[in-house]
C-alpha cells in the first residue's frame, strides 16, 4: 500500500512538473511583490471578519533543506460562521476548509494570487 502511494505521488509530481497546468483554480496577476501582497490580503481578510490561521512560506521551507523556490506563500483563513453553515449542509465541505490563497512569483518575476475555483 505504501509503495503504491509513493508511486502515485512520484507520477503526480512528474506529470505536474511536465505539464505545469493546474485546473480548477482562479489566478489573478497582482502589482507589487509577494510579501507586500501577502500583508495586503491578510489585512483585507481581517477587515472582512475572516480569521487568518497561518501563513506557509514554501520558499523558506525549501531553503531549510537546501532547495531553491521562488517566493511562494499560502495564507490559510476562514470564518466559522460561513464554514459551519456549509458543513451543516454537507460535512464533506470540511475537506476544503479552511480556505487558502496562494501568492507566488512566477519565472518572469510577476506576482499572482491563486484560489480554488470551487
Amino acid at each position: 500500500m505504501l509503495q503504491n502511494s509513493f508511486l502515485f505521488l512520484c507520477l503526480t509530481y512528474f506529470t505536474c512538473c511536465a505539464t505545469r497546468s493546474v485546473l480548477n483554480v482562479r489566478r489573478k496577476e497582482l502589482s507589487g511583490g509577494v510579501a507586500e501582497n501577502v500583508e495586503l490580503i491578510k489585512d483585507k481578510l481581517t477587515e472582512k471578519d475572516f480569521n487568518v490561521f497561518a501563513t506557509v512560506d514554501h520558499a523558506k521551507n525549501a531553503a531549510g533543506i537546501g532547495l531553491e523556490l521562488r517566493p511562494t506563500i499560502v495564507i490559510i483563513f476562514g470564518n466559522p460562521n460561513g464554514g459551519t453553515k456549509l458543513m451543516q449542509c454537507a460535512q464533506e465541505y470540511a475537506i476544503d476548509l479552511p480556505q487558502k490563497v496562494l501568492v507566488y512569483e512566477d519565472e518572469d518575476g510577476k506576482c499572482f494570487a491563486v484560489v480554488n475555483n470551487q
